[in-house]
């Protein structure tokens, strides 16, 4: 274990980005194997968790690497005052991007003729939630976490969000408030 925690610190950017990337397909795979429509034994949609992953890959872990690290720049430490400040910061910039991204850019690679309905549709009701669950993993993240593998730990939390927003995102016929 020594080993691997000296090649990632060697390494931060691509352990943070393959492990954020690996993460976050892994709850599209979950959402379809247990939450998806059907049963269970219905078989897996590899394009669209293809389709996550390259969002997660070119967005997402990119984004928030470099987002915690500059937001560790700009308030250094895990003091309340720093870590409040994270927190907010990351709420109301980061949260509605990142949302943002996932309904857009999915839209996208689906080449859906509106790139913006499922966002509309459902961006509300995923940014009210995720205000709850990321204010509090966020705090735990930039108290504990050292800051080399924040992005991997976010990766790992985001694996729970993820699976909701793929959920959320597979409710096709239902207009969300």
């Amino acid at each position: 274990m020594n080993r691997a925690w000296l090649a990632f610190k060697a390494r931060p950017y691509l352990g943070n980005v393959v492990g954020y990337t690996a993460l976050f397909a892994s709850a599209d795979l979950f959402q379809q194997r247990f939450l998806g429509p059907g049963d269970a034994t219905t078989g897996v949609d590899w394009c669209q968790t293809a389709r996550v992953a390259t969002v997660g890959f070119c967005f997402h872990a990119n984004f928030n690497y470099q987002w915690l690290r500059w937001l560790e720049k700009m308030l250094p430490g895990g003091g309340v005052k720093a870590v409040t400040g994270k927190v907010v910061l990351d709420q109301i910039v980061a949260a509605p991007l990142t949302i943002s991204a996932f309904y857009v850019g999915l839209s996208l690679l689906e080449s859906k003729d509106d790139l913006l309905e499922d966002w509309r549709d459902k961006f509300w009701t995923s940014y009210k939630t995720g205000v709850v669950f990321w204010s509090t993993m966020q705090a735990v993240n930039f108290s504990f976490v050292p800051p080399v593998a924040r992005t991997v730990f976010l990766g790992g939390v985001a694996l729970v969000f993820t699976v909701f927003l793929c959920h959320l995102r597979q409710q096709k016929d239902q207009k969300l408030e």
